[in-house]
């Protein structure tokens, strides 16, 4: 069952989000690279890929000395949709109007350090961000999130954190660890994004994860969560165990392997996933990333895959080159013919290919603009589409 088939079937019209954040606190992306820890485990080398301008330092409309508090507001425009994220072409949208509320868990004397994270989030992103694994009408994918025009409410994460010197868990709804790319905006090179990320990953969970440092270059993750995209519910029997290992393999690439087995809800039981990321940095400037996704569940029998590269380079500290170059395979019951088409007799596999090419430009540490132009195609569906996109990104 694609994503698009979930939400179909789960449907209430529910758009949404106003306040929604990573696990990382978006405000530390221009205040350090070094410090930014991204919601996904392999992520870093977009974030990484284009420093921001070397001003007075980023400006924050809220200053507390023991939380957290920011967001940021994402508009674009994009010429055409290929039926998954910006799906909505032709007009200037709202896709993020981001608030978090967070207290970092940071032990001190050798004691516990407890902590929390709030996330909530308004526009046309929601339904891609609300907790679409539910069982309708609970928690945010109920009809009182909907506003109507494609815009709606959202709470991508709620938890609670207890760490320790080398360890930390986390318990309940928070975003999921595979892949690269993730929901929020400032997080990712890209304003679209892969087809691999919308079909064959999660974006949350309810749940609890465990984080342990092994050591500076690596470390390791375990939970369990109910399920792929809950909210504090459980579809069905939705019990999987999610974990994994993110460790250098050399002075330059880090390798990250996350995993989910079991029942995934409503995506389907007896089911597998796994999502390796290779991030090189090839010179100072230059960042290169290699992700294969798997996902196979045996109850419905969805079986794809998918293998990304991104190529991001800094040209200067205000502006980056980047180059996306995804195939993805689908079968008869993830795979999509956008705007209505058909797809192969028969069923069966069938490969989806995109290649984008886009710009970073950071006029300020407060401010990212990505323009692009994406190419999709698939001779399978008979289906090409070329299209541009450009957003701005105000962190506040």
């Amino acid at each position: 069952m694609s994503r698009l088939t979930m939400k179909m079937k789960l449907a209430l019209g529910i758009a949404g989000a106003l306040f929604a954040g990573s696990n990382a606190n978006a405000q530390e992306y221009f205040d350090s690279y070094g410090s930014y820890e991204p919601a996904c485990a392999s992520c870093a080398g977009a974030i990484e890929a284009a420093a921001p301008a070397a001003d007075d330092g980023p400006w924050s409309l809220f200053n507390f000395e023991n939380l957290n508090v920011g967001g940021w507001i994402q508009f674009g425009y994009h010429s055409e949709s290929n039926d998954l994220f910006n799906s909505q072409p032709n007009d200037f949208n709202l896709h993020q109007g981001w608030l978090f509320v967070e207290k970092v868990a940071e032990p001190t004397n050798g004691g516990l350090g407890f902590g929390f994270r709030f996330d909530g989030m308004y526009g046309i992103d929601a339904n891609d961000t609300q907790a679409f694994g539910n069982n309708p009408g609970r928690f945010d994918l109920d009809p009182s999130f909907q506003r109507g025009g494609g815009y709606g409410w959202a709470i991508p994460q709620l938890y609670g954190e207890v760490a320790g010197e080398n360890w930390s868990v986390k318990v309940g709804h928070f975003y999921t660890l595979i892949g690269y790319e993730v929901v929020t905006a400032p997080d990712n090179f890209f304003y679209s994004h892969a087809i691999t990320m919308y079909n064959s990953e999660p974006f949350t969970h309810t749940g609890a994860i465990g984080t342990f440092n092994v050591s500076d270059d690596t470390t390791i993750y375990g939970g369990w969560t109910a399920g792929w995209d809950t909210g504090f519910d459980q579809f069905g029997n939705g019990s999987n165990f999610i974990g994994g290992i993110s460790t250098a393999i050399s002075d330059a690439t880090t390798m990250t392997y996350i995993t989910t087995i079991g029942d995934f809800g409503a995506r389907g039981s007896d089911a597998y996933s796994h999502s390796f990321v290779f991030d090189t940095q090839v010179t100072d400037n230059f960042n290169w990333v290699v992700q294969s996704d798997l996902l196979r569940v045996q109850e419905t029998g969805e079986d794809n895959v998918g293998i990304n590269q991104y190529f991001l380079y800094t040209l200067s500290d205000t502006l980056a080159f980047g180059t996306r170059v995804e195939w993805w395979k689908g079968d008869s019951i993830t795979g999509y013919a956008p705007h209505g088409g058909v797809l192969p007799a028969g069923g069966g596999s069938h490969s989806y290919y995109d290649v984008t090419f886009g710009l970073n430009i950071k006029p300020s540490q407060n401010l990212i603009i990505r323009p692009e132009y994406r190419y999709d195609w698939s001779p399978a569906v008979n289906y090409e589409q070329g299209y541009f996109g450009v957003d701005l990104i105000a962190l506040y």
